[in-house]
């Protein structure tokens, strides 16, 4: 008589979590094209922003790739993530349909304050029609922004 291989399971959630520890994250709706979101993004805040991944999902045995634009600020080390949540009709968190993209911000803490001059800098760029602060505890697929 054979024994069943014992199936191991990986857990993630404790990775998720500790991968949002300490950061901010910000819905963003714009309905523009992602580079042309980070060029009015590097104009108004001055950073410099650059495509730098791709997160590939795949549903329905078809791929979704969803752009990442990255910047990491030169003195201190908070980095800064721009997804674009929407590919081929798919989104990468379906939760939030509505955003066409999110920024992340972790590695360093984020104040208040800081973090209210950013939106009011974002809601100056042409297109933009909503800036709001995202809860973890809202976002449903987690695991879809780590990469």
């Amino acid at each position: 008589m054979s024994e069943r291989p014992t199936k191991l399971v990986l857990n993630t959630d404790d990775l998720t979590e500790e991968f949002f520890d300490d950061s901010r994250l910000l819905g963003i709706m714009a309905p523009v094209r992602g580079f042309q979101f980070c060029w009015h993004l590097n104009a108004v805040t001055g950073h410099d922003f650059r495509h730098n991944n791709e997160i590939q999902l795949t549903k329905k045995g078809r791929h979704y790739f969803f752009g990442i634009y990255e910047f990491t600020e030169p003195t201190g080390s908070l980095s800064h993530y721009v997804y674009h949540n929407q590919f081929d009709g798919e989104f990468l968190l379906p939760e939030f349909r509505h955003l066409d993209f999110l920024w992340l911000m972790k590695g360093d803490e984020v104040n208040d304050e800081s973090l209210q001059g950013l939106i009011k800098n974002i809601r100056a760029i042409p297109g933009v029609q909503l800036v709001t602060e995202l809860t973890h505890e809202k976002i449903k697929n987690k695991e879809h922004l780590i990469f």
